[in-house]
């Protein structure tokens, strides 16, 4: 059997509510009456609706305000809401769409436009509803896949790592050198997609302890000095003389300098610049703030916000293998200890990196 489709009416005058109840008996919706914006909010901690109309002019919290409220939280974000307002000023309009309106409707109402605004809205729900359960089902394969290839990927490194053990000869020493550590990258990535999807579910808890924070960056630019220089790239650090200890997850902190460097590596041509800036704004205040920035392809100002998710992976560039992961990992470790990254364009050329922690 069908689900019935649910609209919630927000209206501290009853009459409100039975007039839209009248205009959409014949809808066959499932109409559900709160009298407040904190009724609703209460309310939807519990189930959710496929629509909300709500009214403007309602004391304690008004509309406006009720859904601004249910448009922050990430949750009820996707549930369409239709204000319904006798204000007809550009500035009350204006308010709602900053707010997080959808759609509008003004009193009195007519039963035409009321059925057709709440159609919609359940269409563009229905649609919203089906992405999701198919960017799910993505998910979900992708989690399988992954954990499939683990198994054979811990025998390939155990093989390769038992070959170099061995009496080889030079060059079969070598190619079982190449062999392990592609191996070794492949399982880097393939631990980054599950503590990754950890991340996501909200399931992974942070290992964090005091850190010195210029030692951490040290060791990373250490380790991509020579991957620099090999690719005729110049690799500057600016480190404060005096480091800051702070209480990270040192793994995760390495791994989200790894990225940051090594997509502004990716993304570089011979003979650029590349700079790696620690600063620590307030010596009382355990904060960093780190920069990467690159004299490289840049990232398409449209896709500045984007990049930060999954398979994003902005402007190719011919012969580099470019998965957009590494920022989502770098954008969940950052929100993970509070703090916030952000991406510009560096001028003339290239892109500048920011975190804040």
């Amino acid at each position: 059997m069908e689900r019935k489709q649910s609209v919630w009416v927000v209206d501290d005058e009853p009459n409100g509510f039975e007039v839209i109840e009248l205009l959409l008996r014949r809808e066959g919706y499932n109409l559900t009456y709160c009298n407040s914006g904190t009724e609703i909010l209460c309310r939807l901690e519990s189930s959710l609706p496929d629509v909300i109309l709500l009214d403007v002019m309602m004391p304690e919290i008004d509309g406006i305000e009720t859904c601004r409220r249910i448009k922050a939280n990430s949750n009820w974000k996707p549930i369409p809401i239709i204000i319904v307002t006798a204000l007809d000023s550009k500035e009350d309009l204006a308010r709602s769409l900053t707010a997080g309106a959808d759609d509008f409707l003004s009193k009195p109402i007519n039963g035409v436009e009321l059925r057709a605004r709440v159609r919609s809205m359940l269409r563009i729900k229905q649609q919203y509803d089906a992405l999701q359960a198919s960017v799910n089902l993505r998910r979900d394969l992708s989690k399988l896949v992954v954990e499939d290839i683990r198994q054979p990927m811990s025998t390939v490194l155990l093989g390769s790592h038992l070959l170099l053990q061995s009496n080889l000869e030079a060059k079969d020493k070598e190619r079982a050198e190449m062999v392990h550590a592609a191996g070794l990258e492949i399982d880097g990535i393939i631990n980054g997609l599950l503590r990754l999807a950890k991340m996501e579910s909200g399931r992974l808890v942070l290992n964090t302890v005091e850190v010195d924070f210029n030692e951490l960056a040290e060791i990373v630019v250490e380790n991509f000095q020579p991957i620099a220089d090999s690719k005729q790239i110049q690799f500057i650090s600016k480190l404060p003389k005096q480091g800051s200890w702070l209480a990270i997850d040192p793994e995760l902190f390495h791994r989200l300098l790894d990225n940051l460097i090594a997509n502004a590596i990716q993304s570089s041509p011979a003979n650029s610049t590349i700079t790696l800036e620690i600063n620590y704004p307030e010596a009382s205040v355990r904060k960093v703030i780190i920069r990467v920035t690159d004299e490289g392809t840049g990232i398409n100002k449209d896709l500045q916000q984007s990049i930060f998710t999954q398979y994003e992976s902005g402007t190719l560039i011919s012969g580099l293998s470019q998965i957009g992961l590494s920022l989502a990992f770098c954008k969940i470790v950052a929100e993970a200890h509070g703090g916030i990254i952000n991406i510009e364009i560096n001028q003339p050329q290239g892109t500048v990196i920011t975190v804040e922690i």
